[in-house]
């Protein structure tokens, strides 16, 4: 099973970079169209979306299919939204403005879509930085799973960050409203069904906020 994880986990690699690739490949030949950097950054900015409603899939898939092992994949998919946040932010600061700091802190004051995507990068940062096991370990399993229920207001704001950026054509922000929604919903309901089991059907347990969560379980 080990090397089946393993193969699983230099395919999702590779899946991982095939859009970094693309979008650098079409910047440097100049296919993204008539703007070219305004394609690149957004493009990237869309994976970056993309990616974290994948890594909130994750546990409802884990939980659907019985398929334990999936919950390997989610590290990795978690630190590539962050590394497509990286270049995100990288091609808006560069590209876009040039590392003009008065023009970039203006824009983060006065354009909502610019205010909640530095929003979502700042909460990003934590999760990346904590997503070791040796920061398991030193964190405590509950603090950290408590850290990392920032995911969830994370990506409804990058969400709402997606929604205002796109201003007139709202039906892909709209269908990634719902995908989170649904991947929320989920949460929530398997929470109140777990809450309303006897003990007896969760190991003879009584249901405590003390009791112990195995790490890598929720998300």
């Amino acid at each position: 099973m080990e090397r089946q994880i393993a193969a699983a986990k230099a395919v999702l690699f590779l899946l991982c970079l095939l859009p970094v690739a693309y979008y650098g490949l079409g910047l440097w030949q100049d296919t993204l169209g008539a703007n070219p950097i305004e394609a690149f950054t957004r493009g990237l900015g869309d994976w970056a979306l993309r990616l974290l409603l994948i890594t909130l899939a994750v546990t409802p898939l884990r939980r659907l299919t019985g398929q334990v092992w999936v919950m390997k994949l989610r590290r990795m998919l978690g630190l590539f939204v962050f590394f497509y946040a990286c270049l995100h932010l990288t091609a808006y600061l560069w590209l876009d403005q040039f590392f003009d700091w008065p023009a970039i802190l203006m824009d983060i004051v006065k354009r909502p879509f610019i205010t909640t995507g530095m929003i979502t990068f700042v909460l990003l940062i934590p999760l990346a930085a904590t997503s070791s096991n040796a920061m398991i370990r030193r964190l405590g399993g509950r603090r950290w799973q408590q850290l990392h229920r920032l995911i969830y207001p994370l990506a409804m704001i990058a969400v709402l960050h997606y929604t205002w950026m796109v201003k007139v054509d709202v039906t892909q922000p709209a269908i990634y409203g719902l995908m989170l929604a649904l991947l929320l919903g989920l949460r929530l309901w398997w929470r109140l069904v777990d809450a309303s089991k006897p003990a007896s059907l969760l190991g003879g347990f009584p249901r405590s906020k003390h009791r112990i969560i195995p790490i890598q379980t929720r998300r």
